[in-house]
């Protein structure tokens, strides 16, 4: 599969004031791959949920500086809270997909994606009553190894990816990737692939684009980052899960190490949320794919 870039220094949604995207992947605390040895998917159901009061909170929170963003949900927490996901819809967000079961594309065969992906947008488009148009993989899985999957979402018409994180990690990422929005064509067509947020040094991509990054790191770093990214015309998705903002969640027994990486720097995300979106304008994701769309055209109107 082959990538194609817009080389338009200034993409419209940056003209227009709004650097990139905020992004928030809707799933429950137990979800998250870093808890899988204590939090199988046979045992969700036991858990308490927490997902609603956070993305309550988070759309307050943008509501207060009008700010419309994308909300990546997954279609377990859609079936069991489908007017969360109205409520989403009704307050001018962008509802799209992080699939159904939270399962990382190395672990699903083309024909399993594929059904999942269709039993999370059956039950997004039937809460939100809109066209899911996005996607974003659970733990980034969309790498060299599982490229496939993007033209699965070729075929199934979706507008855009979100799902490739141009860094080295030890789970998922592809340091090779482009780090500005760009095109991917297959052979069934063509979608956009929208990266997060790294900050490039001695040609080198460093991931701070949010979610734990966020939380553990210095957050001169963040600030450091979506500053080099705007003065490079080059839009700032950023990312988080409704979970890290949730101090009072039950603590899981996993060990030290999987302790720190979800809940170290929780008690804080919400007000350095806060100070990133007080510093620049985030719109949503589709709008940011729109805009390199029409940069697209415009630059082959431009060869023509």
């Amino acid at each position: 599969m082959t990538a194609t870039a817009s080389t338009r220094a200034l993409p419209p949604v940056v003209r227009e004031g709004i650097v990139g995207a905020l992004t928030i992947d809707v799933e429950e605390y137990f979800h998250v791959e870093n808890l899988r040895p204590v939090a199988p998917p046979s045992r969700w159901d036991t858990f308490s949920s927490r997902v609603e009061g956070s993305v309550e909170r988070l759309l307050d929170l943008l509501d207060e500086r009008s700010v419309r963003a994308t909300f990546f949900v997954l279609g377990w927490v859609a079936q069991r809270r489908p007017g969360l996901v109205r409520r989403i819809a009704r307050r001018g967000h962008e509802v799209a997909s992080h699939g159904h079961g939270h399962v990382r594309l190395d672990e699903l065969s083309p024909s399993l994606f594929r059904q999942d992906l269709r039993n999370a947008r059956a039950v997004l488009e039937d809460a939100a009553q809109c066209r899911v148009l996005g996607y974003r993989a659970p733990t980034w899985s969309i790498r060299p190894a599982t490229e496939w999957a993007l033209e699965v979402l070729i075929e199934e018409g979706y507008a855009y990816d979100s799902s490739v994180f141009p860094v080295r990690h030890d789970r998922y990422g592809d340091p090779q990737a482009p780090v500005v929005p760009h095109r991917r064509v297959g052979i069934s067509g063509s979608i956009v692939e929208l990266p997060p947020l790294v900050y490039r040094v001695l040609g080198q991509n460093l991931p701070a684009a949010g979610g734990g990054y966020l939380r553990l790191l210095p957050f001169w770093f963040t600030r450091l980052a979506v500053r080099q990214a705007v003065r490079a015309g080059r839009p700032v998705v950023l990312y988080l899960h409704p979970w890290e903002i949730d101090a009072g969640q039950p603590w899981l027994p996993v060990g030290f190490l999987r302790g720190l990486r979800h809940y170290a720097g929780i008690g804080r995300v919400e007000e350095r949320l806060i100070r990133l979106l007080d510093a620049h304008r985030y719109g949503r994701a589709i709008d940011v794919v729109q805009g390199f769309e029409a940069d697209e055209i415009v630059l082959g109107e431009n060869r023509s």
